[in-house]
């Protein structure tokens, strides 16, 4: 019987700030986690993100490389941000010099499910449950749909 090749992550390489809460299992490596956070259980945090004070992952998030999530924000359950836009007809396959940034602003609140495509996204942001977000949002307020779109 041929056995696979196991690897763990688990919670590697990590900048915490004062008073970071997290529930295992969690896969964090190479991040920085600013004061006061909570990380909830099964959420994966990429190398090179930046997570800002104060904010709230709930489980099952998947925060990918090149995110940068301002102060005060939540982020709810399952959650998905993309740096990836199969530019070239299918996934970038390593080449990172075709992944794009994504930073959300401080005051930002993203519902349930939600997928964040690589944007900007100003300060006192709602995003709905199941929303997808394609294009930069330059306004304060709710935003829902797919397309996202404001209400």
């Amino acid at each position: 019987m041929k056995r696979p090749l196991l690897k763990e992550i688990g919670i590697r390489d990590v900048d915490f700030g004062e008073n970071v809460s997290i529930m295992k299992p969690v896969n964090l490596y190479g991040c920085k986690i600013g004061n006061n956070c909570f990380i909830g259980p099964f959420v994966e945090i990429q190398k090179g993100v930046i997570i800002g004070d104060r904010c709230r992952i709930q489980t099952h998030a998947f925060i990918c490389e090149l995110v940068t999530i301002g102060n005060d924000c939540f982020i709810s359950h399952g959650v998905k941000f993309v740096n990836d836009l199969f530019c070239n007809g299918g996934p970038a396959m390593g080449d990172k010099s075709l992944w794009k940034q994504t930073v959300i602003g401080s005051n930002v609140s993203i519902g349930t499910n939600a997928t964040i495509l690589p944007v900007k996204i100003v300060d006192n942001v709602v995003i709905g449950a199941g929303a997808v977000v394609t294009k930069d949002i330059i306004e304060p307020g709710t935003y829902v749909g797919n397309p996202a779109r404001r209400i």
